[in-house]
């Protein structure tokens, strides 16, 4: 796991055939065949999906660390989030909002058109906050208990969450399944995310007290089980206001207000990237101490 997430500091995402690009292939095609305006169909749709990659990591993880440091990499995306992040800011710093709004989609899936330079921050820092868990912290405990089939079977269940976890008109029952497995696969790590933004916010000129109090007043307000924990967390945590207005392609949504400071700026986006490093830094020494701990008890391979 440490190799994997050294991979990932060094060479961000694989530029050319990246497995979770091909995943998505595979499970677009699987949907033109299993869709169906039911939950039923959907459940058997993520189940037939992750049930796959699974099987396919417990093969794989018979090849040892080499196998566990690639699977970690291709899991992983911290670096790209962090490195896009940074981007953003530096964008929006020299007073180019047009350029910035062409990088946003490869952070989230906001409308970029209607928004002025603070609401591109606002989008990214959101982003950036989320899939800090999502794209980092999850997948590694994830991994530390269940090794690659852990690391895999949570990206699966993340990335089908990302295709059809929608509450639209095509999506609402078929995608339950796969929206309600992520809410579960990232419940623990989110509150984990959380507790090292609270404990690390000094560090990049916040105030630990602050994003613990945003967390306990606000979080639970976002319609997130998850997001709401760790855009609270980061809110307060840079003393910023998150939440709002919130466009989308299919839509605009209202979401509730996070944290008591001004509208971020390009200034509190790079704060965020240094904080969202760190988060993932500690995440991984925690969980690769955690994968020890777990195999020394015997619960993910032989005794030694």
């Amino acid at each position: 796991m440490l190799l994997g997430y050294a991979a990932d500091r060094l060479f961000g995402d694989p530029r050319r055939g990246h497995p979770v690009a091909g995943f998505g292939s595979v499970a677009a095609v699987l949907e033109r065949r299993s869709y169906r305006d039911s939950r039923s169909a959907g459940a058997l749709h993520t189940g037939l999906l992750v049930g796959a990659v699974v099987g396919i990591g417990g093969l794989a993880g018979r090849g040892g660390t080499l196998a566990v440091a690639a699977g970690t990499w291709t899991v992983l995306g911290g670096a790209s989030l962090a490195t896009t992040g940074e981007q953003m800011a530096t964008l929006l710093a020299a007073g180019d909002p047009a350029a910035a709004r062409a990088v946003l989609p490869t952070l989230c899936g906001r409308d970029p058109a209607g928004l002025d330079a603070d609401g591109l921050a606002r989008a990214a820092l959101e982003s950036v906050a989320e899939n800090t868990s999502d794209a980092a912290v999850a997948p590694l405990l994830w991994g530390a208990v269940a090794g690659l089939p852990g690391l895999l079977g949570y990206r699966a269940v993340n990335t089908l969450d990302a295709m059809i976890g929608y509450r639209n008109v095509r999506y609402r029952r078929f995608g339950w399944a796969a929206a309600r497995t992520d809410d579960v696969a990232n419940y623990l790590p989110a509150r984990v995310t959380g507790l090292l933004t609270v404990v690390l916010a000094p560090l990049v000129g916040g105030r630990s007290a602050a994003a613990w109090s945003a967390w306990r007043a606000d979080a639970a307000d976002h319609p997130s089980p998850n997001a709401g924990v760790v855009e609270a967390a980061t809110a307060g945590a840079l003393a910023v206001q998150l939440g709002g207005r919130t466009e989308y392609p299919h839509g605009v949504e209202l979401r509730p207000l996070l944290g008591s400071g001004p509208p971020p700026h390009a200034a509190d986006l790079r704060r965020a990237v240094r904080l969202s490093r760190l988060v993932q830094l500690a995440a991984v020494v925690g969980s690769a101490g955690l994968a020890v701990a777990v195999r020394q008890l015997g619960f993910g391979g032989r005794r030694r």
